[in-house]
Order: C-alpha cells, then sequence, then structure tokens
C-alpha cells in the first residue's frame, strides 16, 4: 500500500468484497420469472397431479433453469402452496357492496367463478386427496387457503357488524363455513350445476342464517 494511501475501513472492504461477488441486480428476483413459474406449477398440477410434479418439470416448462425455482422455494410443497394462495386471493377480491347480501353474493361468484375453472377443478381434489395422505400437506394446505379466505370474511362480517346488519360477537370461522361451505359441496363433491339464481338464493340463505343464528 503506498504511504499515502489511508487504510481501508472494515465498511469499505466489506462494500468491495459485496461488488466482486455479486453483481448489480444479481439477487433481485425478477417479477416475470416468478409469475412465469407459477403459472408452469399450476399447468402442471392439472396435468400430472401433486404426486408426480417434479421442480425440473415446472423448471422445463417456465423456460427457466431448476436454480431459477429454488431461488424461490426450497422444494415442491411451499411452491405449491404460494401458488394456490397466490390464485385464491387473486380470484377472491373482497368485496365491499355496501351491505350483506351484496358482500356475500360477490363471494360466492368468485368463489364459483374459481372452483368451475377447468385447471381448479382438477387441481382442487387432487390436493385434497394428497392431503389425506399426508399431514404435513393437510396442514400447509389448510393454514394457507384458511388463512387466505379468513382475511376476506374478517373485513366482510367486520363491515356487516358495523352496518348493523350482524352481532358483534358474530364467529368469523362459522361464518365463512355458512358462506362457502354449500357453494364447494356442490361443485367441488356433487360436482352439481350452478345458476345466476342458484347463487342468488344461497346468498339470501347465507345472510338470513347469519343474522338469526347469532354465530
Amino acid at each position: 500500500m503506498p504511504a499515502s494511501a489511508k487504510p481501508e475501513t472494515n465498511e469499505q472492504s466489506v462494500k468491495r468484497s459485496q461488488r466482486r461477488r455479486a453483481p448489480a441486480g444479481a439477487a433481485v428476483l425478477q417479477e416475470d420469472v416468478t409469475q412465469a413459474i407459477r403459472a408452469a406449477v399450476f399447468a402442471e398440477l392439472a396435468a400430472v397431479g401433486y404426486g408426480r410434479l417434479s421442480i425440473e418439470a415446472v423448471a422445463k416448462r417456465a423456460g427457466v433453469g431448476k436454480t431459477a425455482v429454488y431461488r424461490r422455494w426450497n422444494s415442491k410443497l411451499p411452491m405449491v402452496i404460494d401458488v394456490v394462495s397466490v390464485v385464491a386471493a387473486q380470484v377472491t377480491p373482497v368485496p365491499d357492496t355496501g351491505s350483506l347480501y351484496g358482500d356475500v353474493r360477490d363471494l360466492l361468484e368468485a368463489g364459483a367463478y374459481a372452483l368451475r375453472h377447468p385447471l381448479a377443478s382438477q387441481i382442487v381434489p387432487d390436493l385434497l386427496a394428497e392431503a389425506a395422505r399426508n399431514p404435513d400437506i393437510a396442514r400447509t394446505l389448510e393454514s394457507a387457503i384458511r388463512d387466505t379466505q379468513q382475511n376476506i370474511s374478517t373485513v366482510v362480517i367486520r363491515n356487516a357488524v358495523e352496518r348493523g346488519e350482524l352481532p358483534e360477537d358474530t364467529d368469523v370461522d362459522m361464518a365463512l363455513d355458512m358462506i362457502l361451505g354449500p357453494l364447494y359441496w356442490r361443485l367441488a363433491v356433487t360436482r352439481g350445476a350452478v345458476s345466476s339464481d342458484y347463487l342468488d338464493r344461497l346468498a339470501r340463505a347465507a345472510t338470513t342464517a347469519l343474522a338469526a343464528a347469532r354465530v
């Protein structure tokens, strides 16, 4: 080191080392790549199911290397749960129509759309079957989906309470079961038809039951 040069501080040394090891932007996860991988996961789930799904197949379908997938998720379970959670949140926006009936009707409409989607109709039963065999999948899947739906229901019930349509002690979990349970049974279990009139009647029934039951 030249006699006139000042000793390098620890902070300067760390910064210089970071610049040498990681080029600018190298650690940034590109959102378009993440979206491509999520779409590939969704398609692979519909094509082969959770049991046969592989990181390699997802990466190939997304047009990326396996490293890009592993940067985001360390195994296929958190990867699948993330995709399911994101899709659930996207197709079920928080309704705010100004009435409990309107909010419940919107929730049912969004739920029916999601459950009738060709890919979702294949993926949901498969994941539930896997959950029945694997407690880890069951716990993680329940938590991910339940948290998403519960957050939405909490807002809906809170708004209804503030408008005086429901009592303050209304049980959000029970309310969620009463709203979406019958719809799931009809679409995912019995595979029955769901018309706009059916959703209207189901929304009225759920709203009346919530107000009367004081759950």
